[in-house]
């Protein structure tokens, strides 16, 4: 099946997620099954117009294939280190062509790509870091079939980055 890419390259925020799943790859849409529900709760919660972000803005991925079932048949795979490094080229060049302002990590392999592996998601989600002229701005990943977004703290430290990329949103766009 062809890659899952979607974004122009006029794109101020970009956000990048693990892989595509089998929704994503039937629908030649990123996050469009239950994850996408989930995400884009949170970007309207921030402001941002579920239309308005799929058509203007830059949604992408660390690995460009469905990476396929994982063992025993539960969930996706997460892609191996050789099949992130085979997409890699992609997403740099991606990158460097949009120069996106903000960009939205979404779960822990997308957060590898900027940020120290060995931090956690209670370190690093709700907070706001700048990098080479950019704005990050990391978010759990938005599986249902992950509880992490659904313990208290989590689910604080997750408002207090919808309202991180709130201020972003109003920074880049304006409005309130």
């Amino acid at each position: 099946p062809p890659p899952v890419v979607h974004g122009t390259k006029t794109a101020k925020v970009m956000t990048i997620g693990q892989a595509p799943g089998p929704t994503e790859v039937i629908a030649q849409r990123p996050f469009n099954a239950g994850s996408g529900r989930r995400l884009f709760q949170w970007l309207g919660r921030a402001g941002f117009d579920e239309a308005w972000f799929r058509s203007t803005q830059a949604m992408l991925a660390v690995t460009r294939c469905y990476p396929g079932k994982g063992k025993g048949g539960h969930g996706d795979r997460v892609p191996s280190k050789e099949e992130q490094a085979l997409c890699r080229p992609w997403l740099d060049q991606e990158l460097a062509l949009i120069q996106p302002e903000l960009i939205i990590p979404i779960g822990k392999l997308a957060l590898g790509l900027f940020f120290d592996p060995r931090l956690t998601l209670e370190e690093l989600i709700g907070t706001r870091h700048e990098m080479d002229g950019r704005v990050f701005i990391p978010l759990p990943h938005p599986s249902g079939a992950s509880t992490w977004p659904n313990k208290p703290d989590n689910a604080a430290r997750i408002q207090r980055a919808i309202e991180l990329i709130s201020a972003e949103r109003v920074r880049l766009f304006g409005g309130s």
